[in-house]
């Protein structure tokens, strides 16, 4: 059987930040230009503000318009789902999300699920809410608190084809579960929250750990990096890229 080369997306957090001009956007580009200069080089962008507002339809098709083909978004599902809600009576806000989302067509790698650190472990209350997404498929799972890394859970992304998103940071060490043939990675800062640059020898490691899911079956890994302090998240991730060649 001939084995199907695995796609990375290696991108950044976000685009769109003032301090990074000078050390990642030119000086001179103006702001308009920005996220056409991001996507020569990034083949991905996890937006986070569709976390704290919501956007016309107009805005994703704007979005959709301006990438390139090969280009893919991922969405941070809004937080009165997951932080306000808790993943109850937030059926509405979920579908009308996931409609937006559709907009990006082809352009849409996958919808982020932060669960807030708080969330109560029932397993049942995050399978209900996978299933009003249009594609649970196209869904990763970010948990914010060690509870939930049981195997009940790692059984039902399993079930649904759900991702788990593997994060790093100072409260939680990157995993290695892979739930479906796709995979996560999200990068906070490891000793600090977002205000931290990341060594080639810490770097080597997330490439290791992208290897081994791609050789136990990972045909996409998105991998981001969340530290945009000082524009080290452009860097890390350029830095990344070369290791993965």
């Amino acid at each position: 059987m001939r084995k199907i080369q695995t796609q990375y997306f290696i991108g950044t957090s976000g685009w769109s930040y003032p301090h990074w001009q000078g050390l990642f956007y030119p000086q001179e580009l103006p702001q308009s230009k920005w996220f056409e200069h991001y996507s020569r080089i990034f083949s991905t962008v996890e937006v986070n503000a569709t976390f704290y507002r919501t956007f016309k339809d107009t805005t994703y098709q704007k979005w959709y318009q301006r990438a390139p083909s090969n280009f893919r978004y991922v969405l941070k599902a809004h937080r009165i789902i997951t932080h306000r809600k808790y993943l109850q009576n937030a059926e509405e806000e979920i579908k009308d999300f996931s409609r937006k989302a559709d907009l990006l067509e082809n352009k849409l790698g996958m919808i982020l699920l932060q669960l807030a650190p708080q969330t109560p472990y029932e397993p049942e209350r995050l399978k209900k809410v996978l299933l009003l997404f249009s594609n649970p498929t196209k869904v990763a799972v970010e948990f914010r608190h060690k509870q939930w890394f049981t195997q009940e859970i790692q059984d039902l992304l399993r079930e649904l084809g759900t991702t788990i998103c593997s994060v790093d940071s100072p409260k939680l060490e990157l995993i290695d579960w892979l739930t479906s043939n796709q995979a996560y990675i999200r990068l906070h800062g490891r000793k600090r929250w977002y205000r931290y640059d990341y060594s080639t020898q810490e770097l080597q490691e997330v490439a290791t750990l992208a290897q081994d899911m791609s050789k136990r079956g990972a045909e996409t890994i998105y991998i981001y990096f969340n530290n945009d302090f000082e524009a080290c998240a452009p860097h890390n991730a350029l830095t990344l890229m070369e290791l993965l060649k």
